[in-house]
């Protein structure tokens, strides 16, 4: 006879809430793994409902989409929590955002709706500030790699090295100045396979224009969601509105 877990099954799933979060300041250089063990201790701490997977190692069911990179900040995570019990999102949006550490901040909460949550993101929205770099070198090197059709970088993986087109993913790039040193990216890419994030974006301008920051980059994901006609993008959560209860964010200076 197959093993069965003993007990009884875990409660069904009753209600799906969809959270949008921020990882601010240090935060920034979690991983996604800590990013995820963080969620659950929070959400244990904060007496959310969870439903859990059936089988011998039960686990919280959460989704997650689109994740940050390591060092990046972002405004605009996101994830889904499978909810035993219903909860009211405003609720359960402030006693998470108690739960969680300054710099993981939860910045909005809204019923999930019929349509996956991954249907309704395929693009970001980055700001990469570049300190030591002149707007006029950046606004060169941004007017070359877009007068091009392709542009090749290559990136370490765990299966060796890769090859693969940046210049497509990109929808919008323009150099933007905050003073005479220090250039920002402001820029909208499309969700590819690979993913094309920031640090590849800065390779592309290295391969057209030789652009070299001196001093690390500081990448910020402003949004992410469906690509609309006039290069922006939507957040997820607009759908849901008249639902969605948003909160005042933490800013970990």
């Amino acid at each position: 006879m197959p093993r069965r877990p003993e007990g009884p099954p875990p409660p069904p799933v009753v209600a799906r809430v969809r959270v949008r979060f921020a990882k601010r300041g240090r935060l920034r250089f979690l991983s996604h793994r800590d990013v995820a063990r963080t969620f659950e201790r929070a959400l244990r701490r904060a007496d959310v409902p969870m439903a859990y997977s059936a089988g011998f190692s039960p686990h919280p069911r959460i989704s997650w989409l689109g994740a940050a990179p390591t060092g990046a900040a972002s405004e605009a995570e996101y994830v889904e929590l499978a909810l035993a019990d219903h909860r009211q999102p405003r609720a359960l949006g402030e006693v998470l955002d108690a739960a969680l550490p300054a710099g993981l901040d939860v910045v909005a909460c809204a019923p999930a709706t019929a349509t996956p949550l991954a249907e309704l993101v395929d693009a970001s929205h980055w700001w990469i500030r570049l300190p030591g770099v002149a707007p006029t070198a950046l606004a060169a090197a941004v007017e070359a790699l877009l007068a091009r059709d392709l542009v090749e970088v290559e990136r370490v993986t765990k299966d060796g090295h890769r090859r693969f087109d940046a210049r497509q993913a990109v929808v919008l790039m323009v150099c933007r100045a905050e003073n005479d040193t220090c250039a920002i990216l402001d820029t909208v890419v499309r969700h590819t396979t690979p993913a094309v994030r920031p640090d590849d974006m800065l390779t592309a301008l290295c391969v057209v224009a030789g652009l070299r920051p001196s001093v690390p980059p500081e990448p910020l994901r402003l949004g992410q969601g469906r690509l609309l006609a006039d290069g922006t993008v939507a957040d997820p959560l607009m759908p849901d509105r008249d639902d969605a209860e948003r909160l005042v964010g933490r800013i970990d200076a």
